[in-house]
């Protein structure tokens, strides 16, 4: 099996562009946006759920005016911005807003109706059924079959799941046909989950698997971790800082040492975070680091 979209080795994701965890201006954002494409990268992913359609819109903003064809897009279904008060999930937006949960078949097409008026776009690439874990049976039965039908007549190139259960994600592999899945918070330093079923799986089916969500709401994400850190995170400092390389290197390097993992994506709430991102999976990691690491 080849999954009909080329992934690159990183993408940008699109939950800090969302204001995760941080409210980041437009201008900061489009900052990023222009960054990232000004250092080549060429993926992008969001969803509605990611600062409650913030993200999609500031995207789509900055992707309007590139070539369409030399970018690829993703977004997801499973969650439908609606007026109202209601959970923000994490991001810093205002509260006139929340998401319903909706996996049926009209959910799934009214959710990419709006993602793509969000957006500005006629069309997105990739689409991912986003973190179904109470809702397998509807996802099953109505996503799933509804993103296979928008598949075969071109509307999109390429269908998945993407969430943080592994065994989740191996039962979707199991009962349907898809092309690409993104694993978050599993192929990590810090949770390995995947590499136990869900890897070696999609690896015998030739199933492309995109990481995220690599550091851990920032616990990897600097040479010396905060002080409270796990005491396992500080162990993975010490060893990086014998070897005389940044934590945050082998954090982002370490899921693509899988020949199942083709991509990382990694977000940013500045500019100087895409460049210190890709400057930091380039950086050489010697053997004898990733023998202590596993």
């Amino acid at each position: 099996m080849t999954c009909p979209v080329p992934l690159p080795r990183v993408g940008l994701g699109g939950g800090p562009l969302g204001n995760y965890l941080l409210s980041i201006s437009d201008a900061d954002a489009q900052a990023v946006m222009d960054t990232a494409w000004e250092c080549g990268i060429r993926y992008y992913d969001t969803a509605p759920f990611y600062g409650l359609g913030l993200s999609e819109r500031r995207m789509g903003r900055a992707l309007r005016e590139r070539p369409r064809s030399e970018f690829v897009l993703s977004t997801k279904v499973g969650r439908l911005v609606r007026p109202g008060p209601g959970d923000n999930g994490g991001f810093a937006v205002p509260g006139d807003r929340h998401v319903e949960w909706d996996f049926t078949r009209d959910g799934v097409l009214r959710s990419v109706e709006e993602s793509l008026d969000r957006l500005g776009l006629d069309h997105v690439d990739i689409l991912f059924i986003h973190d179904p874990d109470r809702h397998w049976p509807q996802a099953l039965d109505e996503a799933y079959p509804a993103l296979a039908d928008l598949r075969s007549q071109g509307v999109v190139r390429a269908i998945g799941v993407g969430m943080n259960r592994s065994p989740m994600l191996v039962d979707f592999v199991q009962h349907t046909d898809l092309d690409l899945l993104l694993a978050a918070n599993q192929v990590t330093l810090l949770r390995r989950t995947a590499f136990e079923e869900l890897l070696p799986l999609c690896q015998d089916r030739g199933i492309p698997v995109i990481a995220a969500s690599l550091f851990h709401r920032g616990l990897l994400a600097a040479a010396e971790p905060p002080a409270d850190a796990p005491a396992e995170v500080h162990a993975y400092a010490a060893a990086c800082a014998r070897h005389g390389v940044p934590l945050p290197a082998a954090a982002l390097q370490f899921p693509l040492r899988h020949p199942a993992v083709s991509t990382v994506l990694v977000g940013a709430h500045a500019p100087d975070h895409v460049t210190a991102n890709l400057q930091a999976l380039d950086r050489p990691v010697p053997v004898a680091l990733w023998d202590e690491l596993a």
